[in-house]
């Protein structure tokens, strides 16, 4: 008995050994190409393309993750688990999905992403630092750093590991409605800012391999080059439009950022809805897999935008057939679908048993998601840590978005001449009037992708400062404020105000609702401008998503600073104001006279700016007595 008793203990040691020795893919001490090698060989083409779909939180459960061993789950336009989520609301959610991919067959843990563009923008009271068009006015490339750390801190607070972020498009044409999106009109300063991408992913580790994407840690993210390539020259400016340029062109302006992106590591890159010269970028194959993927060595995974692959024909989704197989052609590795799991995964599965796409494409396209995966750690730690949830909103990093708010405006006037200058303000005034529609609008300071995809107006909706706010705690207690949004010409001039502050701008906005062919500011922004500037010395504030029609006014106004969309921080502009930090910022794009002049930009031989691209006055702080 004590024989065949050993021989079974040796035959269930023997077995586990067997057992832990194939699942070579579950063991962090192999090497991350045998794991993969090993997890692919256990996949099936159902299990395979499922890697390859991101899904909308709307649109999955727990057990369609499990089912269909799906790769990705996204929050698309601001989606959110409850109204006013908290970090814990979200990572139930979050371990909820996660749990259901971990049941799967293979056990596979999902990637979620989220539109951490400006903040972790989408979640109630997080910090929402400055749009990218500000922070292109910084010049700061390390403070861009520092903001995807903190960004990548609250995205991980709610127990999300994956940003479509940062968005380095180089806007030539100020009418585009994503054209705060990106960092500047001028493809150096771009590169200079992708310096965020180790911020959100962390540094990459001296001698790594030319384009191995990099994830260093549980307080770090997954970031996507975004939009690949030339969304940001397309005609008038037009959102999805059409990119007219020779290839040289494409390659000097559009596309020296993915260089940048690459080398520092990147994990994903998104494709553009827009087409270069009339090819559709998600079925380019020459520019995503010959060049992106096979010249500049990118390993990580590409993936579309939201129902991108419907875009390449005509209507949208006329041939979903044709869209599959030529987007999966031309290389793109994920496909945010993002409503209809199943219908994609029949498509392609038909697709590929009838031999128009090769196993070998779908093979490349699950490798790269899994580097990708293995790279994050999911395997090891596939929950949330919610030993983040004190960062969403915290003070350091609300106090860093106060500084990148300083930081990025750009003072274009100050004074009538170089004599008389009205700032910095004297904080000692009797009284003050503060007027303008974006005075004590939350919202509106934030702009679009803040809290809903379009934004929201009000002081409701999340947590933060207002201009109002912040200029009430900067002046002296003595200091009588009066907040008027839009006064008369008679209120103005009947009262005995020192000098008036005017915030006006434009309403939030995202993407092709954005799209603006006049620029101009908001009513009743004109007729606050003159009815307050006509009766008293007054600095005008403009808190827009790019440069707007301002030549009309500038007579009138003594002062002028463009604020652009500084975010939840508004104290920011009041530190800079009343003179406790000087101005420094310079405009990172051209200002124009009128829109007739668009496109127009630095190095044009027809340049005759209202304000030139590298314009921002400088002022000192105040120095204590």
């Amino acid at each position: 008995m004590a024989r065949i008793a050993g021989f079974f203990l040796f035959c269930i040691v023997l077995c586990l050994s067997a057992e832990a020795e194939v699942l070579k893919y579950k063991n962090p001490d192999e090497p991350m190409n045998m794991r993969i090698k090993d997890l692919m060989g256990r996949m099936t083409l159902l299990e395979k393309i499922g890697q390859m779909v991101q899904l909308d939180r709307t649109a999955a459960t727990p057990e369609i993750m499990r089912d269909y061993s799906i790769g990705s789950l996204l929050s698309g336009g601001g989606s959110t688990p409850l109204s006013q989520a908290t970090a814990e609301d979200w990572i139930n959610m979050v371990n909820a999905f996660q749990n259901g991919s971990l049941s799967s067959r293979l056990g596979i843990p999902m990637i979620y992403g989220i539109d951490a563009v400006h903040g972790h923008n989408n979640v109630y009271k997080a910090t929402i630092f400055p749009h990218n068009i500000g922070l292109g006015a910084t010049r700061d490339p390390a403070l861009a750093k520092r903001i995807g750390a903190a960004t990548a801190l609250e995205v991980r607070a709610t127990g999300i590991n994956y940003a479509f972020a940062p968005c380095i498009a180089v806007c030539r044409d100020p009418r585009w409605g994503r054209c705060y999106e990106s960092y500047s009109e001028d493809p150096s300063i771009v590169r200079e800012m992708t310096e965020i991408i180790p911020g959100l992913q962390g540094d990459l580790p001296l001698n790594s391999p030319k384009g191995v994407p990099y994830v260093g840690g549980s307080d770090k993210v997954a970031a996507c080059a975004k939009h690949f390539v030339g969304d940001g020259g397309t005609t008038k400016g037009i959102n999805e439009n059409n990119t007219m340029i020779d290839r040289h062109g494409l390659f000097s302006i559009h596309m020296p950022a993915y260089y940048d992106a690459i080398r520092k590591g990147v994990a994903t890159v998104m494709v553009s809805y827009s087409s270069w010269n009339g090819e559709k970028m998600p079925a380019n194959h020459d520019l995503i897999t010959n060049f992106l993927k096979d010249t500049l060595k990118f390993r990580g995974f590409v993936i579309s935008d939201w129902q991108g692959i419907d875009r390449i024909t005509t209507p949208d989704h006329a041939n979903y057939t044709y869209s599959v197989l030529k987007s999966i052609q031309a290389g793109i590795d994920m496909v945010m679908v993002p409503l209809n799991h199943t219908e994609f995964i029949n498509i392609l599965t038909s697709l590929v048993d009838n031999n128009f796409i090769p196993m070998s494409r779908i093979d490349d396209a699950v490798r790269r998601i899994l580097r990708v995966k293995f790279t994050m750690g999911l395997f090891e730690n596939p929950m949330a840590d919610q030993s983040y949830v004190h960062h969403l909103g915290g003070q350091m990093h609300r106090d860093l978005a106060r500084e990148a708010v300083r930081k990025s405006l750009v003072l274009l006037k100050n004074g009538q001449n170089a004599d008389s200058p009205l700032l910095p303000l004297p904080k000692n005034a009797s009284r003050i009037l503060v007027a303008g529609t974006h005075a004590n609008n939350l919202g509106y300071q934030c702009g679009g992708w803040s809290i809903t995809w379009q934004g929201l107006g009000g002081n409701n909706n999340t947590a933060g400062t207002t201009i109002l706010n912040a200029i009430s705690t900067a002046v002296d207690p003595s200091t009588e404020i009066v907040y008027s949004e839009n006064p008369s010409s008679d209120f103005v001039k009947s009262n005995d105000f020192d000098f008036a502050i005017v915030a006006i701008g434009e309403p939030p906005y995202a993407e092709t609702k954005g799209d603006s062919l006049n620029l101009t500011i908001m009513d009743p922004g004109p007729s606050t401008i003159s009815n307050v500037c006509g009766g008293v010395k007054c600095v005008v504030i403009t808190v827009t998503g790019r440069p707007v029609v301002m030549e009309p006014y500038l007579p009138q106004i003594e002062a002028l600073v463009a604020a652009w969309l500084p975010g939840s921080e508004g104290q920011g502009v009041a530190d800079v104001l009343f003179g406790d930090y000087g101005f420094t910022g310079k405009l990172a794009r051209t200002w124009f006279k009128t829109v007739d002049q668009l496109p127009m930009n630095v190095g044009d031989a027809h340049y005759e700016p209202l304000f030139p691209f590298g314009f921002g006055l400088t002022t000192e702080p105040v120095k204590e007595m």
